[in-house]
């Protein structure tokens, strides 16, 4: 069972305890609705400062609309389009502290200033993406980056 906590000590102890109660939320959990669903909304209720958090699955093609939290968003995202489908095609996470800077990127919310985008590989097979979009610019740093990077390995492994 879930249980909210108050999140202390150092940033990489608060991340600490996210990736636990993530392992304990997916624990033999063998859907992956119910596991991304799961993820997006401890990460809503866990980082601060952000207007959107979710995940776009690849069916082969594009990026298609997954389990998220925040306003509605873009249904489906070509591969290299966008900082969902620039990470999506180079599977390589993408961090950008000003997305209006960015070629070709997609506005699903005019409220987005800052993105941080993690690919779902697993055994090499492209899943997903991690989406998560702030307010702020430059919201997201390198720390973020490991943390999430290490949120969405812990999530890969159960799906």
């Amino acid at each position: 069972m879930f249980h909210t906590i108050s999140y202390t000590g150092s940033r990489e102890k608060q991340h600490n305890q996210v990736i636990s109660q993530l392992k304990s939320l997916i624990y033999e959990e063998p859907d992956r609705i119910a596991n991304l669903a799961n993820a997006s909304a401890l990460l809503n209720f866990y980082l601060s400062d952000i207007n959107w958090v979710g995940f776009y699955m690849y069916d082969g093609k594009e990026l298609v609309l997954g389990p998220f939290q925040g306003l509605p968003a873009c249904i489906r995202i070509p591969l290299g389009k966008g900082v969902c489908g620039t990470s999506a095609k180079e599977r390589r996470s993408v961090r950008v502290d000003d997305v209006h800077a960015f070629p070709g990127h997609i506005a699903c919310d005019a409220a987005s200033n800052s993105e941080i985008v993690i690919p779902v590989i697993k055994n090499g097979e492209l899943i997903g993406i991690l989406d998560i979009d702030s307010p702020l610019k430059s919201r997201f740093d390198e720390k973020d980056q490991a943390f999430l990077e290490q949120l969405v390995q812990v999530l890969t492994e159960q799906l």
